[in-house]
C-alpha cells in the first residue's frame, strides 16, 4: 500500500463507534480509518478542479483558445462547388498535407462518414486483389475484420482472410503479417489504449506486394506516421484536432492509386459514396476538395481553425509533445497508487490519447466512480468503451492541457475512496 507524503503537523483525535479517524488541523490531507478489513487512506475532497473538466475520446475536447467567432464564415452559405468553398476545401487538403508531411505524391481527400467511412471506403474498393491480413486488438480493428468475413465475403470468395488477435490491452505479434498480402491494422485502439511499437512500423516490409491499410484515426497528429509503410491511412477529424464529426480523411500512397486503377472487385456494388474511379483512372477532383457528396462547410472551418491551432504548436511534432506530457502525468501517477493500473501493461504499446485505466473496483463500483466526476464537473465522458473490460478511459490528446491532466488525478483518488 502506497501513501503520499504526509508533512509533520499537529492533529487531533476524533473517535466512533468503528473508526479512529487523525484529522490534520493544517490542511485537508485527508484521514486514515481504521475499520476491521484493515487501514486505508482516505483521500480529501481536492480544492482545485481542471480548468476543463473535457476528457472524451470522441468527439474530443476543443483546442485551447477556442472560438467559434474566430472561425472564417465566408463559405457558410454558398455551395460547397463555389469558387470559395473549392478554395476552402482545397486549403484544408494542402494544410493537412503540410503539417502532417505527407509525401508529395500521396493523395489526401475529404470523404464522408468520418474515419469509419474512410476506412470502408478503402476495403469495399481494395480488397480482394490478394490475400489479407487483419490485426486486432480492439474493437474497432474487430470491426474491420468482420466487414471483410461478413459483408464482403471475401472467404466465400475464394480469398484468404487471415485473423491476429489479442485480448484487450495487449498486442498480438504485428511480424506475422504477410508481404505478399494485404494488411489492415489499427495503429492505435482507441478502446483498449494499446498501439502499434513505436518504431516506424518494422512489421511492413519496404519490398512488400500487398498494400497496408492503417486506420489512423486516434494516432494522426499524435504520434509519428511512416507514411512509406503506410498505403491506404485513415483518420477523422473529431480526435487528436478536436474537430467535428461527420467527416473523415482518406490518405492514399502511389501504390494504393495503383491498385485502384488496376483491379476492380467482381460482384461489388459500390455506393456512390464509395466510389473513387472513373473509368478507370483515379478521380482526381476528389483529392482537390471536389467531395463526393455536400460536406459541411462550418466543419471544413472549424477544421482549418483546429490545423492552425496545431500549426502553432509546432505542427505535428509539437502535438505529439504535449501528448506524451500529458500520458506521463498518468504514469507517474498510477506509479504512486496500487489501486490503478494501465489497460496496457507493456508501457512500449501504451497509447499517449486513449489512455484506458483499470481500477481496484466492480464494474457497478466503476460505473458510480466515473457518474461522481461528472456530477463535480470535474471529468466528463471517461467510462471505458462498452466492450472494454470495465475500466475508464482520459482522453490525452494535445487538445487537452497537461496542467488539466495533472489536476485530474487527485479527484480519481478521492473518487475511488468514495466509492470503494
Amino acid at each position: 500500500m502506497r501513501f503520499p507524503s504526509v508533512a509533520t503537523r499537529s492533529v487531533s483525535l476524533l473517535r466512533n463507534s468503528n473508526r479512529v479517524a487523525f484529522v490534520n488541523n493544517n490542511a485537508a490531507v485527508g484521514s486514515y480509518v481504521a475499520s476491521f478489513s484493515g487501514v486505508r487512506m482516505m483521500s480529501s475532497r481536492p480544492d482545485i478542479k481542471p480548468a476543463n473538466p473535457e476528457f472524451s475520446s470522441g468527439p474530443c475536447k476543443k483546442h485551447p483558445g477556442f472560438e467559434v467567432s474566430s472561425l472564417d464564415l465566408r463559405s457558410l452559405g454558398r455551395s460547397h462547388r463555389s469558387a470559395i468553398g473549392k478554395e476552402r476545401l482545397g486549403f484544408a487538403i494542402s494544410e493537412t498535407k503540410r503539417i502532417l508531411k505527407i509525401p508529395d505524391d500521396y493523395l489526401v481527400g475529404i470523404v464522408p462518414a468520418s474515419d469509419t467511412g474512410a476506412y470502408e471506403m478503402a476495403m469495399w474498393n481494395m480488397l480482394g486483389a490478394r490475400g489479407v491480413d487483419i490485426f486486432h486488438w480492439e474493437s474497432f480493428g474487430k470491426g474491420w475484420f468482420a466487414d471483410a468475413i461478413s459483408h464482403l465475403n471475401l472467404r466465400e470468395d475464394g480469398v484468404e482472410v487471415n485473423e491476429y488477435t489479442a485480448d484487450y490491452g495487449e498486442l498480438p505479434d504485428m511480424n506475422q503479417a504477410n508481404s505478399d498480402n494485404d494488411v489492415c491494422f489499427t495503429f492505435n485502439g482507441t478502446t483498449s489504449g494499446v498501439r502499434v511499437h513505436d518504431d516506424g512500423c518494422q512489421f511492413i516490409k519496404d519490398d512488400r506486394k500487398g498494400l497496408t491499410l492503417c486506420d489512423a484515426t486516434s494516432a494522426c497528429f499524435a504520434m509519428e506516421m511512416p507514411w512509406d509503410k503506410l498505403d491506404v491511412t485513415t483518420y477523422s477529424w473529431q480526435k487528436v484536432l478536436g474537430g467535428e464529426g461527420a467527416h473523415g480523411m482518406l490518405i492514399l500512397s502511389p501504390r494504393a492509386v495503383e491498385r485502384l486503377e488496376n483491379y476492380t472487385p467482381a460482384n461489388r456494388p459500390l455506393p456512390k459514396i464509395f466510389r473513387m474511379v472513373k473509368k478507370g483512372k483515379i478521380d482526381a477532383a476528389l483529392f482537390r476538395g471536389a467531395t463526393i457528396n455536400t460536406p459541411s462547410m462550418l466543419a471544413v472551418e472549424d477544421y482549418i481553425d483546429a490545423l492552425a491551432w496545431a500549426d502553432s504548436q509546432g505542427g505535428a511534432k509539437g502535438l505529439m509533445d504535449i501528448s506524451q506530457a500529458n500520458l506521463k502525468a498518468v504514469e507517474q501517477f498510477v506509479d504512486q497508487n496500487d489501486w490503478i493500473d494501465f489497460l496496457a501493461k507493456d508501457a512500449s504499446i501504451r497509447s499517449s490519447t486513449s489512455v484506458c485505466l483499470t481500477l481496484d473496483l466492480s464494474a457497478e463500483q466503476i460505473k458510480a466512480f466515473v457518474k461522481l466526476l461528472e456530477t463535480e464537473n470535474v471529468a466528463l465522458d471517461i467510462g471505458g468503451y462498452r466492450d472494454a473490460p470495465p475500466s475508464i478511459r482520459i482522453w490525452c490528446g494535445s487538445t487537452v492541457e497537461t496542467s488539466d491532466v495533472k489536476t485530474l488525478m487527485p479527484w480519481l483518488e478521492w473518487a475511488y475512496h468514495q466509492v470503494k
